[in-house]
């Protein structure tokens, strides 16, 4: 077997971190009161993950790329015949590059209405004043109902499609996203670059993100 660098650190660091501030988010949000400022505080932080991660797609470690995992409809259903090439079960596989679409979009969505809602009890978003009051009711309503069940109906079928994969069908998911490595039996296909420039060019991409994302919170104090 040859081993192959799947997963960038850069990657995997971000994906961690996406994990454990959605996790954050949904606790701060059911204790409600005054952890909602750290409920803001973290969607800010998953705001600048995620412009992190939008970014990271386009020169990021080869598997890390978004047109490594961008596939056609015929592509899909080759995959779920089970007549997918070795190379689309290295990274993500066709079926799980919908899922990770899928929930980076609702992330995108939540944060974004999260940003204009306001529940008149503990909460107002930094763009709230910038919105008229239909849009901040409207924004306010699927924050809190739809927005919120539709990422964590997602996140239940992304930890299944794991355990599925896990332990049904013994194809390590966990593993790489910890080291970043996999083994495969095609010495020709290629490791994402993961040394020190990429790595620089990561914490540049991070501090940008962070900066978007802070310039968005001072919006509300502006």
């Amino acid at each position: 077997m040859h081993t192959v660098r799947v997963w960038d650190l850069p990657t995997r660091v971000f994906h961690w971190l996406l994990a454990l501030s959605v996790v954050g988010m949904v606790i701060t949000a059911k204790l409600g009161g005054n952890w909602m400022l750290w409920h803001l505080r973290l969607g800010h932080v998953v705001l600048a993950l995620l412009l992190f991660r939008l970014a990271w797609g386009l020169v990021g470690g080869h598997w890390s790329r978004f047109t490594t995992f961008i596939y056609s409809p015929t592509t899909l259903l080759r995959y779920l015949r089970g007549q997918a090439p070795v190379h689309h079960r290295v990274g993500h596989s066709p079926l799980g590059a919908l899922a990770v679409f899928a929930l980076l979009g609702a992330l995108l969505l939540q944060v974004a209405t999260g940003l204009g809602s306001d529940d008149e009890i503990a909460f107002v978003g930094p763009l709230v004043r910038y919105l008229d009051g239909s849009t901040v009711a409207q924004a306010t309503a699927y924050h809190k109902h739809l927005g919120q069940w539709l990422v964590l109906a997602l996140v239940a079928l992304h930890l299944l499609a794991i355990a599925v994969y896990q332990w049904g069908r013994r194809q390590d998911l966990i593993g790489p996203m910890l080291h970043g490595d996999k083994p495969v039996a095609d010495a020709a296909l290629p490791s994402s670059h993961d040394g020190t420039g990429q790595r620089l060019l990561a914490v540049l991409l991070a501090l940008m993100s962070a900066a978007a994302a802070y310039l968005v919170h001072a919006l509300g104090s502006a």
